[in-house]
């Protein structure tokens, strides 16, 4: 199981979101104020501080919650891909308001000047938690001292153990995101339709990150497939989108046979396979899209 290519290609929003949580964190480290970050009771309803709730968003409160939680927004970057930068900037703007609602009526219910909630992401972090239980598909099984695990649970180990990081403080803003990954996904008021311009989201694409391995290029819009770059041969037909390839690829009967078992037609997965070159979240993406056209 992967996100799709390497890096942040296709992905210039969670790149930059990506940056901005390290930048915060740094910061607020080095300055020696991580221990007080968090929004509490005073600093909601008594002595309002901006910088509270910015820190809130994109600052973590310790190294290892700063680890854990890039790695889930690193990895989460697949639903970027899927949907579009455009539509994800929604979907990170949905969650992180949603999720702070959540934790400020919670505040206001509880009244008590010490409880103190954990800093950093965690509406986002835990509202991708959603769409990857639901739509990403289980690729590999396998066995460890008799217990049967997936390559998905790498997944949720790291994001049970941000989750019960600071155990209060924590578990009550992960459920905010939760709460935040559901209601996006029912379409409250329509927000799945909804995307930013393309100027805005395309601004991230145009900063001049820097690149060990050189220039590549990304898109703003759009899903992966259709941002892939052209090849010269035959293009793959289907109900998808057409996307040329130089070979075909054969898929593995061990994918076809994942796909089918989620409900698809073998015939739809087997061409998805050869269009996602052997890829099974891309490939269930094209899939999904196609039944959703």
């Amino acid at each position: 199981m992967n996100g799709g290519p390497s890096g942040f290609q296709n992905s210039p929003v969670t790149k930059a979101f990506v940056v901005a949580c390290a930048l915060f964190t740094v910061t607020f480290g080095i300055q020696g104020r991580s221990s007080t970050l968090g929004l509490s009771y005073q600093d909601v309803f008594r002595k309002f501080h901006f910088w509270r709730f910015l820190a809130s968003g994109f600052a973590f409160s310790s190294t290892p919650e700063l680890m854990f939680g890039l790695y889930l927004l690193y990895y989460f970057r697949v639903f970027e891909r899927q949907i579009g930068s455009n539509k994800y900037s929604v979907f990170i703007l949905f969650s992180m308001i949603v999720s702070l609602l959540y934790e400020v009526l919670l505040l206001f219910l509880v009244k008590d000047p010490s409880k103190v909630l954990a800093s950093g992401p965690y509406g986002l972090i835990f509202s991708s938690f959603v769409p990857f239980f639901f739509d990403i598909p289980v690729s590999t099984r396998f066995r460890i001292f008799g217990i049967h695990i997936s390559d998905k649970s790498f997944i949720y180990l790291a994001g049970i153990q941000l989750l019960l990081s600071s155990w209060k403080r924590s578990i009550l803003p992960g459920l905010g995101g939760i709460l935040a990954g559901f209601l996006y996904r029912i379409n409250l008021f329509g927000f799945r339709r909804m995307k930013f311009p393309e100027f805005v989201t395309s601004f991230f694409s145009s900063l001049p990150w820097p690149s060990a391995g050189g220039s590549s290029p990304t898109a703003s819009s759009g899903n992966i497939i259709g941002n892939m770059p052209s090849y010269t041969g035959r293009p793959v037909e289907g109900n998808y989108h057409s996307v040329p390839v130089a070979f075909t690829m054969e898929p593995l009967e061990d994918s076809i046979a994942t796909l089918v078992s989620m409900g698809f037609d073998r015939h739809a997965a087997r061409q998805a396979l050869v269009q996602a070159r052997n890829d099974m979240n891309i490939a269930t993406n094209i899939l999904l899209e196609a039944q959703g056209h």
